[in-house]
């Protein structure tokens, strides 16, 4: 039974780092590529980046100057950090693995497991 979990804190301030967790269980890591998603409040899904089998990580551009995805095979875990964040950043943040090929996108059809979600608020 394949499981993610995350675990990070719910509450950021402006201009510091997010940093969220995702503890998998069930499979192992590195067979698999996996993904950060996010979903600003009343906005659709934005794909952040990706981490493959090999530890070669994807970005999207307009995140890729602040965003790192970087995972921990003893532990099982794939990590997201995000710079600098600001109000903007605030949404719910979810880990996701891919279901086949790399797919730089958030459509729920490329990932079959996904994280149970984190609400991340950005707030002085």
């Amino acid at each position: 039974q394949v499981q993610l979990r995350q675990s990070g804190p719910g509450l950021v301030k402006p201009s510091q780092t997010l940093s969220l967790t995702c503890t998998v269980s069930g499979v192992v890591i590195n067979n698999y590529y996996w993904s950060w998603i996010r979903q600003p409040p009343g906005k659709g899904q934005e794909w952040m980046g990706a981490i493959d089998y090999s530890g070669s990580t994807y970005y999207s551009p307009s995140l890729k100057s602040r965003t790192s995805i970087s995972r921990d095979t003893s532990k099982n875990q794939i990590t997201l950090q995000l710079t600098s964040v600001t109000p903007e950043d605030t949404a719910v943040y979810y880990c996701a693995r891919g279901s086949g090929r790399l797919w730089k996108g958030p459509e729920a059809s490329e990932y079959d497991y996904w994280g149970q979600g984190t609400q991340v608020t950005v707030s002085s």
